[in-house]
């Protein structure tokens, strides 16, 4: 009798499927060990790892918190204020794109004072 019988392995099953749905990743396959393990030692890998990269994964857009509102642009009568944001990280890679970074809202502070009628009336009859 030899006094090693060679391994007897079956073939490499296919490589798994990489264990990520995006970015990098492992892979793995196998073999088996098909001779009886009492009749010699057997030291050949069984199974083989490798990295496997998928698409890149997508980056979604952030944005910091709103700002307070601004004051009110006009001292009195109708007017607006807005609010900001900023972007803290740009999309990449088909993440979400970014919702708007301003807002603007109507105003109402108290109500003009006549005073500026005045003015129209003077000037209509200064024509």
């Amino acid at each position: 009798l030899p006094d090693t019988i060679p391994c007897l392995l079956s073939p490499w099953s296919e490589w798994s499927d990489c264990s990520v749905t995006c970015g990098k990743g492992m892979r793995t396959r196998q073999r088996m060990l098909k001779s009886a393990a009492e009749l010699g030692d057997c030291n050949e890998e069984l199974e083989q790892a490798e990295k496997c990269m998928l698409p890149e994964c997508p980056i979604h857009c952030e944005l910091t918190e709103w700002s307070q509102w601004s004051e009110c642009n006009t001292s009195c009568g109708k007017g607006h204020m807005i609010r900001t944001r900023m972007i803290k990280i740009e999309p990449q890679f088909g993440g979400t794109a970014c919702p708007e970074t301003v807002q603007r809202s109507k105003c109402r502070v108290r109500k003009c004072l006549r005073g500026a009628g005045m003015e129209k009336r003077r000037w209509k009859e200064a024509r």
